[in-house]
């Protein structure tokens, strides 16, 4: 049974990436997720906050949107809660490239392309297989509109493709109002692959403080759908590969991603949850379905349920939808 599959030119020995978390800060469990199975690993962000401390570099980062509201500028933490230094980073990625034999992906949340470009360059330089822009980007100021945040995005990647050879990937929201578009123009400017999707992280409202304050919940299978979605439709349709993360907690998930078009399917959540030898489960399972159903290879599923391959296209479209609302009967409760 053959698991591997390429992904934006790496060839990995299976589909199961193991995401962006804080577990990559220590070198064991690095060696615990290449034991475990993991294809490749996408190491912990570094921050552009990190690598540009001056108060002009946090000035740029946090103060869309909040002339009027000073107070949010509090939503961001102050320099001494980051964990890791910029110089720290690139020595971590160094040694995680020694240590293990799966390759090794940086990752870089900025938001300024100087800070993309030369942290990209040095990343590359330490020995990863490949750089991650994990684009954070949440425009609050109404007077910026959507042609120039989309074009933000897309030079980005076309300065970091122009000062690395290393294969390039963007993590992306799904608010875009043309999200095909944008993937494509993405694709265009050179990107070696779309993760789909960033989950953003809000403020809740604590009711007894009346404060806001900022909440991390791990994400649940549910949450697949939208990713999912345009997995499925983007299949075929663009060269960059396709890296399927959010809700990935079985190999339920796993294979859904795949049969969309998904090159590799990125874990996080699980193992936060469950622990980085929750991997071998998931490719346990995968074998085991793979073998029960007769499937020789992830190739010779992957995208077998997208847009471009199903049976059923409209089911992506709004005919579908429509369908599905008109056919739903509300439950009938009887009188007790």
């Amino acid at each position: 049974m053959d698991l591997s599959t390429t992904y934006m030119g790496l060839k990995l020995k299976n589909p199961i990436v193991a995401s962006s978390t804080p577990l990559s800060e220590k070198l064991d469990n690095l060696k615990r997720m290449e034991d475990a199975g993991a294809a490749a690993v996408v190491m912990f962000s570094i921050f552009e906050e990190q690598v540009k401390r001056e108060a002009q570099a946090i000035e740029v980062f946090t103060s869309y949107g909040t002339e009027q509201f000073t107070e949010s500028l509090s939503f961001f933490p102050e320099m001494e809660h980051y964990n890791i230094g910029a110089n720290s980073y690139i020595d971590l990625v160094a040694k995680a490239v020694e240590s293990v034999d799966i390759p090794i992906i940086g990752s870089i949340n900025g938001i300024t392309n100087d800070t993309w470009i030369d942290y990209g360059k040095k990343i590359e330089q330490a020995g990863a297989k490949a750089l991650e822009l994990n684009v954070f980007y949440v425009p609050t100021n109404p007077a910026k509109d959507g042609q120039a945040i989309e074009k933000l995005y897309v030079d980005v990647v076309k300065g970091v493709k122009e000062a690395v050879s290393i294969p390039v990937a963007v993590k992306l929201s799904p608010f875009f109002s043309s999200m095909s578009n944008m993937a494509q123009r993405l694709d265009s400017a050179g990107a070696d692959a779309l993760v789909l999707f960033n989950r953003f992280y809000q403020p809740d409202f604590n009711l007894k403080t009346l404060e806001a304050e900022p909440t991390l919940h791990l994400s649940t299978p549910d949450e697949i759908r939208l990713p999912l979605l345009w997995i499925s439709v983007l299949y075929g349709k663009i060269k960059a590969s396709l890296g399927a993360t959010t809700g990935v907690h079985s190999v339920n998930e796993v294979l859904k991603y795949i049969m969309a078009g998904a090159d590799v399917t990125m874990v996080a959540s699980a193992i936060l949850k469950n622990g980085i030898e929750h991997i071998s489960v998931l490719l346990r399972d995968l074998e085991m379905w793979m073998e029960e159903r007769e499937y020789a290879s992830i190739s010779e599923m992957k995208g077998s349920m997208s847009q471009k391959k199903g049976d059923n296209p409209s089911v992506f479209e709004r005919a579908n939808y429509i369908k599905i609302l008109k056919s739903y009967e509300p439950p009938t409760f009887s009188n007790v």
